[in-house]
């Protein structure tokens, strides 16, 4: 007798905590924090369902979920305001750190 199972596991976002709270760690684009259903399906239809047990990371772009503990900083959390000059490079307008004294992006002397 042969037996051929079509189904698997997913998991489905059931609750966005807060959105934007990180990057995704395959794509880069911005990433929720989410509380997640593991979803049963046989044949395509969901048969079961029960709920994730810690919150994760997903990102809407790649639909990748991933520990909190591997998200990126969130995108856009360097306020132009906030950094001096000094910490930025004269050539590129990236943020350098200030024990450098060349440039990590373009290469030219600070």
């Amino acid at each position: 007798m042969f037996f051929f199972f079509i189904g698997g596991l997913e998991q489905q976002v059931r609750q966005v905590l807060k959105s934007s709270a990180g990057r995704c760690i395959n794509c880069g684009s911005s990433a929720d924090l989410v509380d997640y259903d593991k979803v049963l399906k046989l044949f395509f239809v969901p048969v079961w369902k029960w709920p994730g047990k810690d919150p994760v990371m997903h990102c809407n772009t790649c639909n990748l979920f991933f520990p909190q503990s591997f998200s990126l900083p969130p995108p856009n959390t360097v306020s132009t305001n906030a950094v001096s000059d000094v910490l930025r490079c004269r050539f590129c307008d990236r943020v350098v750190e200030p024990e450098f004294s060349f440039c990590p992006f373009c290469g030219s002397a600070l």
